[in-house]
């Protein structure tokens, strides 16, 4: 299919059942692809297992899918601007694969260039490596799964000798994703810091959604500034300009400084 776009956020996200995997965009609350998740809520697809570097905050992004209860599992980097995530974490409610931010975005590059797995530095000597680290908790606080030690191998010769931990690809059934334009052909151009991991869920993903601000014709987009080929995308649905953004944190300087 050439023309990839869908008429609605709503029907763009018709067939993701319960217990689907999902790769989504966004650091922070920049990138989220804010009309996809709130459709995905809004039908009341339950039991999700994400991917995505955090859950956005309680009342925001990935956070109100949380709120109702819709997602199983997380795999992230970062959750530490959601009071429901840590309360659902820590009473047993949720389980976490926590994963260094770089690592993260390797696995899903890796998994969108079919690489089943790559040996990297990051986390070798800590319980990334050694297994432990604390996945799902006892409603009374002890740990009740844990994860699994991984395979840690030495490459390089005499001084050049270093340890590698064995780090497994990510592929999900679905990736949502934000982006500034695209065209009917799928392929996207992202704003600033608002591409961040949107590329690479969108690659991760056997079914790539993403929502664009701009809807073009093939041909109108510079080949040039093209961020993502249309090869990993499969729907585009357009909502808007004026689609509501948040900022996680406003910090502001004080008058006359």
């Amino acid at each position: 299919m050439i023309d990839k776009q869908w008429a609605s956020a709503t029907e763009a996200v018709a067939d993701i059942s319960d217990g689907a995997s999902l790769a989504v965009g966004g650091f922070g609350l920049s990138g989220n692809p804010i009309a996809l998740i709130e459709a995905l809520l809004a039908q009341g697809t339950t039991d999700l297992r994400i991917v995505s570097n955090n859950c956005g905050v309680d009342d925001w992004g990935l956070g109100i899918l949380l709120a109702a209860g819709r997602i199983r599992r997380m795999t992230s980097s970062y959750v530490g601007e959601n009071k429901e995530f840590e309360r659902q974490f820590l009473s047993g409610e949720l389980e976490l694969e926590l994963t260094p931010q770089g690592t993260l975005a390797e696995k899903l590059r890796a998994g969108g260039s079919g690489i089943a797995a790559f040996y990297t530095q990051t986390g070798v000597g800590t319980q990334v490596a050694e297994g432990g680290l604390p996945q799902r908790y006892h409603p009374d606080g002890t740990v009740a799964v844990g994860s699994p030690a991984k395979d840690v191998r030495t490459f390089g010769l005499g001084d050049d000798a270093r340890e590698y931990v064995l780090e497994e690809a990510i592929t999900t059934d679905f990736a949502l994703v934000h982006a500034l334009a695209g065209d009917r052909y799928g392929n996207l151009v992202f704003n600033k810091a608002a591409r961040n991991f949107n590329p690479l869920a969108a690659m991760a993903g056997r079914i790539c959604i993403a929502q664009v601000e701009h809807l073009v014709e093939p041909g109108d987009l510079d080949p040039d500034r093209i961020h993502l080929p249309g090869v990993f995308v499969h729907r585009v649905v357009e909502v808007g300009a004026d689609a509501p953004k948040r900022i996680e944190r406003r910090t502001v300087a004080a008058e006359g400084s």
